[in-house]
């Protein structure tokens, strides 16, 4: 699947919006990517999770013994990731701010773990995620995600692997465009900012 292809399956789902964001980082942006409308049909989210599994070395996917990813955002391609890869798939939960395995999901002691995210802007959530796995003590061996937005920027201390990188500007609230600081601000992720 090449970078158009992907941009095809986010325009096509109406995913990739513009306008004016707050972002789920903080940051501010002109793009925003809505993975649950890409991910909202199982064949496209299925095309999407083999096309990112194919961004895996073998190596790296020989070892994974589990798929763990961060509710909300990361739940649909978490699922997929695991369906392609024929593992489980378990997903943390931030119930009281701080992410945590519940519902009777378990990682085994040392168990090898991919960690897969919708979008990477900053790495903040996804640090977080892999913190929360540590102490339910996995083993991180690689993150992976549909977007990197962060400009290669985002150091997640383990390998990363996105399906796409996209370099849309963000910015803090106090630096923004004027043409941007025009628009009205929607707050469209998850996660309070």
């Amino acid at each position: 699947m090449t970078d158009d292809d992907i941009l095809a399956e986010f325009r096509g789902s109406e995913a990739l919006l513009e306008g004016h964001f707050k972002l789920s980082s903080g940051l501010h942006s002109g793009h925003y990517l809505q993975c649950a409308r890409v991910l909202m049909n199982a064949e496209r989210a299925g095309r999407l999770a083999r096309a990112l599994v194919q961004k895996i070395p073998r190596e790296v996917r020989q070892e994974i013994d589990v798929v763990v990813s961060p509710a909300m955002g990361g739940l649909i391609i978490g699922h997929e990731m695991g369906r392609a890869l024929e593992l489980d798939a378990l997903f943390l939960e931030r119930p009281d701010g701080e992410f945590q395995l519940r519902r009777g999901f378990r990682l085994e002691p040392g168990a090898k773990v991919l960690m897969v995210e919708d979008v990477v802007t900053t790495g903040l959530s996804s640090r977080e995620a892999i913190a929360a796995v540590r102490r339910e003590g996995g083993n991180i061996v690689a993150e992976v995600s549909l977007v990197d937005r962060s400009g290669g920027q985002a150091d997640l201390g383990v390998p990363f692997y996105p399906l796409i990188e996209l370099n849309f500007p963000s910015y803090e609230e106090g630096e923004l465009p004027k043409e941007l600081a025009a628009k009205p601000v929607t707050k469209p992720g998850s996660r309070a900012a």
